[in-house]
């Protein structure tokens, strides 16, 4: 930059009109910028000092011929990091514009003009420094923030699959911007190959919102968990960010109340997702409801559960008759006339008892998956030793006779 005579001079003059350039900043502020009337008073405090600091940071910088230590922390070391959350990046632009137009202004009162002239200079050259040390300032903000967000999702996420959803979860999770307050579903798939995980979260989370849905996401081992809110149907919610799963199943569980009773809809997918591999043809996105059977076998004991109470107590208590008629037409090879002459009844029996079945618990026998599920709850409604009680038996007898 160019010299003055005597920097040394000029640059005491200044620091001398330190108090009196920062004051008339500050009242331009409160004059010319609606938002600095808005923020509180320690705020307002701390964006003087930055002010102050700026000023005294210039006059620093000119002594020394602009060779002086980091703008960063001469101009906003002494702010908390906390203000880079108060003050928007453009509003901290329009401080710094303001600032340093107040100093053009009054430099040519207080100097001398061939003083005045390479003051001017130095000016415009610093505010270019400042620019930059904003623009650094706010990058290592947002990096901070971000890290501390996937934090935060993270331990959300985990909270939901430990069933462990208490108020503070609840809190943490608004604070990520989680605004659904109704249904919610857990998805299950893959990490996407080659990607990293902030890209894959942040496209998730747009492509969820586009369709009016609200989503956190997480990584646990090799797979990837997300959250969705506001979901009506979890084939349909799923269905959205199906693609942005890695290769393989892709398993959605039911849908909960709210965030707090999502640890069921994730407990469903968990368990889907393990036994995923033993349907191969599973359709992607696939419900976690579609593999109880499998689900069964590996052990799942909600699952063993499920299929009892929501497919074999059912009939049982329907009507006795459908859990024999279904048992004889497995045991003869899906074949109506077979089941028909094992039971002493008409064909034509044995198709109505099958679709009172169907209407039961929504499972076709003739269709092969429905058939496989149907199998499996027979046998786990025989092995719970469930019967019909006496009454239910009297009951039973009473409809076969009419």
């Amino acid at each position: 930059m160019s010299r003055t005579a005597d920097p040394g001079r000029v640059a005491e003059e200044l620091r001398r009109a330190t108090g009196a350039l920062s004051t008339a900043a500050t009242a331009r502020m409160a004059e010319e910028l609606p938002w600095f009337g808005e923020l509180s008073a320690q705020d307002r405090s701390w964006v003087g000092s930055i002010v102050q600091a700026g000023v005294r940071g210039f006059v620093d910088w000119f002594e020394q011929g602009g060779d002086s230590p980091a703008v960063v922390t001469a101009v906003f070391g002494v702010a908390p990091r906390a203000l880079t959350g108060v003050i928007t990046l453009q509003q901290t632009v329009d401080l710094v514009r303001l600032s340093i137009e107040v100093v053009e202004s009054d430099v040519g009162d207080l100097l001398a003009p061939a003083d005045a002239d390479a003051v001017l200079r130095a000016v415009s050259r610093y505010a270019r420094e400042v620019a930059f040390a904003t623009a650094e300032v706010y990058a290592r903000a947002a990096e901070v923030r971000g890290a501390w967000d996937a934090r935060l999702e993270a331990l959300v996420v985990d909270a939901v699959l430990r069933a462990e959803t208490d108020e503070a979860v609840l809190s943490r999770a608004s604070a990520l911007g989680w605004k659904a307050n109704g249904t919610v579903c857990v998805v299950l798939g893959a990490v996407p190959a080659r990607r990293t995980e902030t890209d894959v979260f942040d496209e998730v989370r747009r492509t969820a919102g586009a369709a009016g849905m609200d989503a956190l996401c997480a990584v646990q081992g090799d797979r990837m968990v997300v959250l969705l809110g506001g979901v009506d149907d979890p084939r349909d919610g799923a269905g959205v960010i199906a693609r942005l799963f890695g290769e393989g199943p892709v398993v959605a569980g039911p849908v909960a109340a709210d965030l707090a009773g999502a640890a069921a809809s994730a407990r469903a997918a968990v368990s889907a997702y393990r036994a995923a591999p033993g349907w191969p043809d599973a359709p992607r996105p696939v419900l976690s409801a579609e593999l109880l059977a499998e689900r069964a076998l590996g052990g799942d004991g909600h699952a063993r559960r499920q299929l009892v109470d929501e497919v074999y107590l059912p009939l049982l208590h329907a009507r006795g008759t459908l859990v024999e008629t279904l048992t004889a037409w497995f045991d003869r090879g899906s074949s109506i006339e077979g089941a028909g002459r094992a039971l002493f009844v008409h064909a034509n029996t044995v198709r109505y008892r099958l679709r009172q079945v169907a209407d039961l618990t929504g499972l076709t026998p003739s269709q092969p998956r429905d058939a496989f599920t149907l199998r499996i709850a027979l046998v786990l409604g025989r092995q719970s030793g469930r019967t019909l009680g006496p009454a239910a038996q009297v009951h039973e007898a009473r409809s076969e006779t009419a």
